[in-house]
């Protein structure tokens, strides 16, 4: 994939991270957030599923499991449980907050996924990346404090 294409896609994430945050603050009015994590992730599942099935994929998985390692599964697993536990705290901190000030707290994931790149995944940065990384920083403290 052209590096064209990596961006577009990060982009349309971050529009979808954005109605996330919206819709769902709109969507907790009068219902709890555990409840509306639930919901939210059956739409998901069902919105997966009917892709993967689409695309040919779940008939792969379901047919043939030589392509997933025991690793693989494991820490497919992994992300499916941190997922869950961010969707759970993200959805509660929305009930209560501000949407700026849960999301720009969420992003900071940036941040972790930044350092753990480097730390257990290996991965280099330059001086660029690090100077980005206490922006951010900056830019979330300022943002969540913004009241």
């Amino acid at each position: 994939m052209t590096s064209l294409g990596w961006v577009a896609l990060g982009l349309l994430a971050a529009l979808g991270g954005a109605g996330v945050t919206i819709f769902g603050k709109l969507g907790l009015e009068g219902v709890n957030p555990t409840l509306a994590t639930a919901l939210r992730s059956v739409v998901m599942a069902l919105v997966m599923v009917a892709v993967a099935l689409s695309t040919g994929q779940l008939g792969a998985l379901l047919g043939d499991r030589t392509n997933f390692s025991g690793r693989a599964w494991l820490f497919i697993v992994l992300a499916g449980l941190s997922g869950a536990a961010s969707w759970l705290a993200y959805f509660a901190a929305l009930k209560v907050g501000p949407t700026a000030g849960v999301a720009a707290l969420d992003r900071l994931s940036l941040a972790f996924i930044f350092v753990f790149g480097a730390l257990f995944l290996h991965e280099p940065h330059g001086w660029r990346g690090w100077l980005g990384l206490l922006v951010l920083l900056a830019g979330v403290y300022l943002m969540a404090s913004d009241r």
